[in-house]
């Protein structure tokens, strides 16, 4: 190998990637910051023009892995995938999910190559059901799991996150099923499949919103900048911008009151508990908003956060990474990609004190690793060079 992976507590793991777009590949991040030896399956050619492999998208996505380019219409570069597979212990794909069973690498296909093997798969609405062929992208996602339904200002019709939230779970979620399939692993020795999709994650990540509608029969609605049952809790202007306060329980309620240096509306009946302050939030509201108008956001930020009232500053993404607390989290890493340079990007969000995850490699070029993946198998020089000529790799 010619990058350094034999560092983390996945580093005896061996993962064959044959994932495109995001979910797949944010799922294989996970695993590839903690050590596991990735090797990317691409196709010869790039198949997507949003993700082309020198982007700062895919620098970030891609990281910490080899990348082999195989034709997997072809049966010697099937027959490679599952030289490969043999001794690994994890693939993940997220294909439509016809179309791995046509190429003949399906869970059923590679488990009798590997009992061992954990195979994950992302689809766009699941493996089977009446949407299972429908492309899966994650704005179909975000509007079918309803989260475009509850996004946005009350009116305004549906409106999209300002992140892939289907994509961005769905591969944390399949992450997480690998690391407990691998797990099982250990008592078993079996391996086995782990699905999911869009959809699922999109509906799972709208949690509480779920329960209000079953359990409570309540269908959530759009409550924009403000918290949909926790009162007050929002955006304020200030002075200069403007500040988020939350605000929960009738102590931090007492608090916010006599910080504000509006005490009298403690006891307002109109105020008096959570839901009474829910119902009547139009009439809260301008109240709390004239004294945060009077200071600066700074100012907000300090004494409120001092009084133990939760308040944050709002930034735009430079203003995030220039933030005291995020540079001493040291959320970026440092690679050096050998056309690109030094990149910054960011690094593994979770910590583990004995065994961290690290961020050790730029993304690759197309099917850089072709040779050294290959040998590894055992072919030869000239049996590598036929594989070109044949149009295989």
């Amino acid at each position: 190998m010619t990058s350094d992976t034999s560092i983390g507590p996945l580093s005896h793991i061996t993962l064959i990637d044959l994932t495109r777009a995001r979910s797949g590949p944010t799922a294989v991040r996970q695993l590839g910051d903690w050590g596991a030896r990735v090797i990317q399956v691409a196709s010869r050619e790039e198949d997507y023009d949003d993700f082309p492999r020198r982007n700062s998208d895919t620098q970030n996505l891609r990281r910490n892995t080899r990348n082999i380019t195989i034709d997997l219409r072809k049966p010697a570069g099937v027959a490679i995938l599952k030289q490969l597979v043999a001794t690994a212990d994890v693939v993940v794909e997220n294909y439509r999910p016809g179309v791995k069973h046509r190429l003949g690498i399906d869970y059923e296909a590679l488990s009798a190559i590997n009992p061992r093997i954990v195979y994950g798969s992302i689809s766009g609405f699941g493996q089977n059901g009446p949407y299972a062929d429908r492309p899966g992208f994650d704005q179909i996602a975000q509007g079918l799991g309803g989260m475009m339904s509850i996004t946005g200002l009350p009116g305004q019709g549906p409106v999209r996150a300002g992140i892939p939230v289907a994509d961005l779970s769905a591969g944390l979620f399949l992450a997480q099923g690998i690391l407990v399939a691998l797990l099982e692993r250990e008592r078993s020795g079996r391996g086995q499949w782990v699905t999911t999709s869009l959809l699922e994650a999109q509906v799972a990540m709208l949690d509480f919103q779920t329960t209000r509608w079953l359990i409570d029969g309540e269908v959530p609605l759009q409550a924009g900048n403000e918290h949909p049952t926790t009162i007050p809790t929002g955006v304020y202007e200030t002075s200069d911008g403007y500040i988020n306060i939350a605000t929960t329980g009738q102590v931090m309620w007492r608090k916010l009151c006599e910080t504000l240096g509006i005490p009298e509306i403690i006891e307002d009946p109109r105020f008096a508990t959570p839901v009474d302050r829910s119902d009547n939030r139009a009439a809260l509201n301008p109240l709390l908003s004239a004294p945060v108008r009077t200071r600066s956001s700074a100012e907000w930020v300090e004494v409120l956060n001092q009084a133990g009232i939760p308040c944050g500053p709002i930034y735009d993404v430079r203003q995030v990474f220039e933030d005291e607390q995020v540079q001493h989290l040291g959320l970026t890493a440092t690679v050096t990609h050998p056309a690109l340079g030094e990149l910054h990007i960011q690094r593994h969000p979770v910590t583990l004190s004995r065994t961290p995850a690290s961020v050790r490699t730029a993304a690759p070029d197309l099917g850089v690793h072709n040779d050294e993946v290959l040998g590894e198998l055992g072919y030869t020089a000239a049996q590598i060079e036929q594989l070109r000529t044949d149009a295989v790799i």
